[in-house]
């Protein structure tokens, strides 16, 4: 069988299973070295399947025959001898593969456990195992009972006796129920030591006995110190009681306690109070036997929170639903301003004011300087109740000077609200607009003070001036919040009826002086044309541009800029376009129709312009361009890069005196032009070289189409901010 020697080289062969393929099982039985017995015997008197009162591992009353991990994972046993025979079978084995320790033993593992595809690589294994000793361990598909086969995972080692007999010892389970257990196993430590809820495992004793790094943060205690300790030494400043006491609930009944809110303060942030949901479950192990509690923490303080200021909330949305309702029912522009000022008071404030800027109302621009002052001009004054602060304030209609220490001057400024929750004697003389209107500020109580800007279609407008007296309570953020809402919604009212005049007589000049679309039919030429007016809060300019066939089969491309902005420059555009179009029907060459629109323009009023006049003649294929004060087109040569037209420099029309010239260029099928209104390169912030290079790259990269280019140009060096409008005009020869 073996004789205390390892087995000869080949040994075995044909029969005998390696660790991997011979199943799982228990080595065998070690003699007692005095009573012969074997040492898995029981003693006399005793039962082989009881264990002495107190052992570890003694069953206890009532729990089930599964224990452990081991059963759970059903992990057999076999032994098998030097000839790779089974001598051993475990009741576990006879589970997983099906034969009965009568039907196993003696027989070779091979033959049995072992399809016949597989019996080389088991014999090699098993010779390597019993002659080296080395253990081995993997996966092997083995046969069971009733012909299916299942791959198990194995454990194999050599065995030694007392009698120097090698043995082959395997343990093995169902590989699928493994790798359930370690994923199982895996996906719990990872969700433990990574979830960004709390959680801690509490002993029956209600003690603390782990705990992840969430609920570290959030208690703001390691683990050391939350270990072997009640909830009440952890945490001081909750009810302990309460918590213990569900605890104790959970685990006697074994029914979870789900989203229990709870409200204290920890270590981590000792000032200021928290909320957290805490779940709790009844730990069990697999024999059914209680081993304590998991707990779940989540901070649900921004919830708690936000429920403590439901109330708030509702009250505040039914003011803005007011407003909405209460302001704007005119285009009157003072109308609107009280109803702004009533639904502030007293809902918001003891006193209200509603302040424009009187740039606004005169329909300029809204700007001041870092360090200026502010014009302003009071359109609306309500109070909650009779007091002298309604003195202090500006009497509607009436301009005031403010400062640029002032607030109010910061609020239009910054286009921020401004908030002074407690007035003092420094912040006082800001608020009022001079000493004998601080005098009665201070006499009216006022306390604390908030300014929001009136914001509408992105230009600041003025602001809402709020005070408080009686009120006792300062102003908040959240105050701030409601009054800019309120601004917000009032401030598009009050632009509409500063603007229904004004947009009346634009659209009237416009509609007079609208931009042609070009012509469909052009000898020679494909063109495509795109207008764009100046950004939200900007006047309307007086860009256009033109395409005007000519009869003998020429066509004129001209584009042009009234100087300044307003319905003046846009009536001068209209006047010019109308004279270009009657010029350049007749025989005259670019340089002469600028020459007459320099004379006509001289005239109007505004009285400068630039201009770009191009004439392209297909049957010389070539054109004449000649520039006043203008920007140069862009020369697109087929299969080269873009460049400026070198042109000589003309004076803008309406200058008068001094000669234009003009320039030609060959032109062949393919080759572009690209004429523009300074309004597509410059800007404020950048150089206009710069912005000429950045246009030359954009025009480096070919379109499928012209309107493409139109597209691309407008949308890559425009922005909604642009203070210019823009026409541009695209010219492919084809």
């Amino acid at each position: 069988m073996g004789g205390g020697q390892g087995p000869p080289a080949g040994r075995g062969a044909g029969g005998a299973a390696d660790a991997g393929g011979a199943g799982a099982g228990t080595g065998p039985a070690a003699r007692d070295p005095d009573t012969g017995a074997d040492a898995g015997t029981a003693a006399p008197g005793a039962d082989a399947g009881t264990a002495a009162p107190g052992a570890v591992g003694a069953p206890v009353a009532g729990a089930s025959s599964a224990e452990g991990l081991l059963d759970v994972l059903g992990v057999a046993a076999v032994v098998l001898d030097a000839e790779g025979r089974i001598v051993l079978w475990s009741p576990q084995a006879e589970a997983l593969l099906g034969y009965t320790a009568e039907e196993a033993l003696g027989r070779h593992a091979a033959n049995l456990l072992v399809a016949e595809e597989h019996h080389e690589r088991v014999v090699r294994l098993f010779e390597q195992v019993m002659s080296s000793g080395d253990a081995w361990s993997g996966e092997f598909p083995v046969r069971r009972k009733d012909g299916t086969r299942r791959v198990l995972e194995f454990r194999n080692m050599r065995l030694l006796d007392d009698r120097g007999d090698y043995y082959a010892l395997g343990l093995a389970t169902d590989q699928a129920a493994l790798r359930r257990v370690e994923r199982d196993l895996a996906l719990s430590v990872r969700l433990v030591d990574q979830s960004p809820i709390g959680l801690a495992v509490v002993g029956t004793d209600l003690r603390c006995v782990g705990v992840n790094a969430a609920l570290e943060r959030i208690d703001g205690l390691s683990a050391e110190r939350h270990k072997g300790r009640r909830v009440a030494e952890v945490l001081p400043f909750v009810d302990a009681e309460a918590v213990e006491e569900a605890m104790r609930t959970v685990l006697v009944s074994g029914k979870p306690l789900l989203d229990r809110q709870m409200v204290g303060r920890t270590p981590a942030d000792p000032g200021n109070d928290h909320a957290w949901s805490v779940s709790l479950y009844r730990l069990e192990d697999v024999a059914g036997r209680v081993l304590g509690l998991a707990a779940s923490v989540v901070d649900v303080t921004d919830r708690y929170l936000s429920a403590t200021e439901a109330e708030r909330a509702r009250d505040r949305l039914a003011l803005v639903a007011d407003a909405s309702v209460r302001i704007g029912t005119t285009l009157d522009l003072e109308q609107t301003a009280r109803e702004l000022a009533d639904v502030a008071v007293p809902a918001l404030a003891d006193i209200a004011a509603v302040d424009v800027l009187d740039t606004v109302l005169e329909g300029r621009p809204a700007r001041i300087a870092a360090d200026g002052p502010a014009v302003i001009r009071a359109l609306a004054v309500a109070a909650a109740y009779p007091t002298v602060a309604v003195d202090a304030a500006d009497p509607p209609g009436e301009p005031a000077h403010y400062g640029a220490d002032r607030l109010v001057t910061r609020c239009v400024r910054t286009a921020r609200p401004v908030l002074v929750p407690e007035v003092d004697a420094d912040s006082l003389p800001r608020i009022a607009r001079d000493e004998h209107a601080t005098e009665l500020l201070a006499r009216a109580g006022i306390h604390s003070y908030l300014a929001v800007p009136l914001i509408a279609r992105g230009e600041v407008l003025g602001a809402l001036d709020l005070k408080r007296g009686r009120n006792p309570f300062p102003f908040t953020e959240d105050d701030a919040l409601l009054a800019s809402e309120l601004a917000a919604r009032a401030a598009v009212c009050i632009d509409n009826a500063r603007l229904f005049r004004r947009q009346r007589e634009t659209a009237l000049t416009l509609q007079r002086s609208l931009l042609p679309e070009p012509p469909r039919h052009l000898v020679g030429l494909d063109v495509a044309s795109r207008y764009q007016p100046a950004g939200v809060g900007s006047e309307v300019g007086g860009d256009w541009f033109d395409v005007i066939p000519m009869d003998d089969g020429r066509t004129a491309l001209v584009v042009g800029d009234v100087m300044g902005s307003g319905i003046h420059s846009a009536t001068t555009m209209g006047r010019l376009r109308t004279a270009t179009q009657t010029l350049s029907r007749l025989p005259l060459g670019p340089a002469e129709v600028l020459h007459h629109l320099d004379e006509i323009t001289a005239g109007l009023d505004p009285s400068l312009a630039t201009c770009v006049h191009v004439i392209y003649d297909p049957h010389r294929a070539q054109c004449c361009v000649s520039t006043a004060g203008h920007p140069p087109p862009v020369l697109i040569r087929a299969g080269e890069g873009p460049r400026l037209l070198d042109l000589p420099t003309g004076p803008p029309l309406g200058v008068g005196g001094v000669p234009f010239r003009a320039v030609a260029a060959e032109l062949a099928p393919g080759d572009r032009l690209v004429l523009y209104t300074d309004g597509l390169v410059e800007t404020r912030d950048q150089d206009i070289d710069v912005r000429l290079d950045q246009l030359l790259d954009l025009l480096r990269t070919p379109d499928a189409t012209l309107e493409d280019t139109c597209d691309r140009l407008l949308r890559e060096l425009r922005n909604s901010g642009n203070h210019d409008d823009v026409a541009l005009l695209v010219a492919l020869v084809t």
